[in-house]
């Protein structure tokens, strides 16, 4: 069971990136720009400069998957949206249909 301050920290950077989201797109379509006469490229540093100073935990990659159950970080499906070992034990007792023991 993952601490609640490590739940919290998650829905923060989740809600963050959110807010930021639409700015930050902006900011870097400019930088792709192909454009390269010389206005453009002063755009560009001042683009540079304000995806800059964006807090770092409004990056979407900042953000972690984790168990919509239990909070574990890791062996996360994605499909599913929970840990391998929770889709395990959710198997073995017949909560998921159409899923059947292999060998595990």
């Amino acid at each position: 069971m993952a601490k609640e301050s490590m739940k919290a920290r998650e829905r923060k950077r989740t809600k963050l990136a959110a807010r930021y989201a639409a700015k930050r797109l902006e900011l870097t379509t400019i930088l792709k720009s192909s454009d390269n006469s010389e206005e453009m490229q002063d755009k560009k540093w001042a683009a540079m400069i304000a995806v800059q100073k964006l807090p770092a935990n409004s990056a979407k990659v900042r953000g972690h998957n984790r168990c919509g159950l239990t909070g574990r970080p890791r062996g996360y499906m994605r499909q599913f949206g929970i840990s391998r070992v929770t889709f395990r034990e959710m198997a073995l007792d017949g909560k998921i249909p159409g899923v059947r023991k292999a060998s595990w």
